[in-house]
């Protein structure tokens, strides 16, 4: 088994994505927005796995996935919200959850697969 406090470091192509107006959209209808945050994570996780991403960690609205190409990790911001946009497609503008994304290629400390550091810092900024 793994030491999971261990630290090692590693270049790599990092994606951070959250959802923008999250909140309004789950102050207006948690149960809604809940079931659309679900089926656009099915759409934004199966890129980030056709794209040979890697999800490390996940956390309400946000997604933070590392990918061991810089080109790799562009197709993927580039293709996922079109193919998020079709989800939104037959919803009212206020109704539409859209993510943000943000990519960075950087050095990152691993510890028990989740990544952390600057390099995770300046894709989520």
């Amino acid at each position: 088994m793994s030491d999971p406090t261990k630290v090692s470091r590693r270049l790599v192509a990092v994606f951070a994505a959250d959802v923008e107006g999250y909140s309004r959209l789950m102050g207006t209808d948690e149960v809604g927005t809940l079931k659309g945050l679900t089926e656009r994570r099915a759409i934004l996780d199966r890129c980030i796995g056709d794209h040979r991403g890697r999800i490390a960690n996940t956390a309400g609205d946000s997604v933070l996935a590392e990918f061991g190409s810089a080109a790799d990790v562009v197709h993927c911001a580039v293709e996922a919200p079109a193919a998020l946009a079709e989800a939104n497609s037959n919803l009212p503008l206020d109704k539409h959850i859209n993510f943000r994304i943000g990519i960075h290629v950087g050095d990152v400390m691993v510890r028990a697969g989740d990544l952390f550091g600057d390099g995770v810092t300046i894709a989520a900024r």
